[in-house]
């Protein structure tokens, strides 16, 4: 049967608000109001055939790639959707990473992929082994999935780790699909983009995790210009064109990327400091720490995770991301960056909580 939904974004969109919500993933909202954007200049209606070009040469300069190499997109989700419809054929063998944010493999299994799994290992602080990729990978394998920063872990996959998965993938004609929607919240030293590494690396992101600008649903992909023209022509299933003013609002935002992105690491820096802190009086729970990244991967040492999480919602109206959404029942996600005050009485309630 093929999957035709996800119950991650259904979970999220109905269950997971709380005075004290904790189940975000991104940064605060941006206010229009400061994006310095003349609203008068706004028109609903423009000319984008097969992508609107300042955007476009907004996405690439940010990238260093050529515009012809970028596909816009609606957010990540649509952008892992389209890369791997792109990509893969029903029963192509797709590899992909263990623990999984939910609607990648979703998107996966709907295409009707084969999904085979490699480990990430939490003893090693969830990092990727290139040795456990060529121990799974085979002479079937078409495409080869990672997230970078990992979701839900924010764990950081260093560019010569990227290389070798590049050269196994490339041994046997696969690609590998980088999503780096979080990889701009790695705030000093930030890598580069994935896509420099060879023509095997295809990338999405977007603005809508470390921007705080979501709302526009600005997304990219990153391909080679022959796979990135199949990537548009597919796109035309899903709509004629985007929402033109969300473009036009989207370059704006390109124009002040640094204000957008100093805003929200003012805000998760100042939560990161409250959870290493907290995880320090913790005797419950543990995490792999990470300096990046705006989620933390949380192991509930004792008792059931989904009663515990209850608990915490019912009785302390405070709300985390259930493990089980990336196959580990025994975890939960916590995310930073959305209001100090409320992260940091958030943190004290799980404490209440876990007695």
């Amino acid at each position: 049967m093929r999957y035709k939904h996800s119950d991650y974004m259904h979970w999220s969109k109905t269950q997971s608000r709380a005075r004290f919500n904790l189940a975000t993933s991104g940064v605060a909202p941006f206010p229009l109001r400061e994006l310095s954007v003349d609203l008068k200049e706004l028109e609903i209606n423009g000319d984008n055939s097969y992508g609107y070009p300042p955007l476009q040469a907004a996405i690439a300069a940010h990238n260093g790639v050529d515009p012809d190499c970028v596909v816009e997109s609606a957010g990540t989700s649509m952008a892992n959707h389209l890369a791997m419809a792109a990509i893969i054929e029903p029963g192509d063998e797709v590899l992909i990473e263990h623990p999984a944010y939910g609607p990648i493999l979703d998107v996966a299994r709907y295409l009707q992929a084969n999904v085979k799994r490699f480990q990430r290992a939490g003893e090693n602080g969830w990092g990727v082994d290139a040795k456990e990729v060529l121990r799974c990978i085979t002479p079937k394998t078409r495409l080869i999935v990672i997230t970078n920063l990992h979701n839900p872990t924010s764990a950081l996959t260093p560019e010569p780790v990227l290389r070798e998965i590049g050269d196994i993938a490339r041994s046997v004609g696969a690609l590998v699909l980088v999503d780096e929607v979080y990889l701009d919240a790695v705030y000093e030293d930030t890598p580069r983009t994935s896509f420099h590494l060879g023509p095997e690396f295809v990338v999405t992101s977007s603005l809508t995790k470390v921007y705080g600008v979501s709302g526009l649903r600005c997304g990219w992909i990153l391909a080679q210009p022959g796979l990135a023209w199949k990537m548009r022509r597919l796109n035309d299933l899903y709509s004629a064109t985007p929402v033109y003013p969300g473009e036009l609002l989207s370059v704006a935002a390109f124009n002040h990327l640094n204000l957008l992105r100093e805003r929200g690491r003012s805000l998760v820096e100042a939560d990161r400091k409250l959870l290493r802190d907290f995880l320090a009086r913790q005797s419950a729970i543990s995490a792999a720490w990470t300096d990046w990244g705006t989620t933390a991967f949380m192991q509930l040492l004792n008792g059931d995770v989904n009663v515990f999480l209850e608990r915490l919602r019912s009785k302390f109206d405070t709300s985390a991301v259930p493990g089980r959404f990336f196959e580990m029942p025994d975890h939960f996600r916590i995310g930073m960056g959305a209001d100090t005050q409320m992260f940091e009485e958030g943190l004290n309630r799980i404490g209440r909580a876990l007695g």
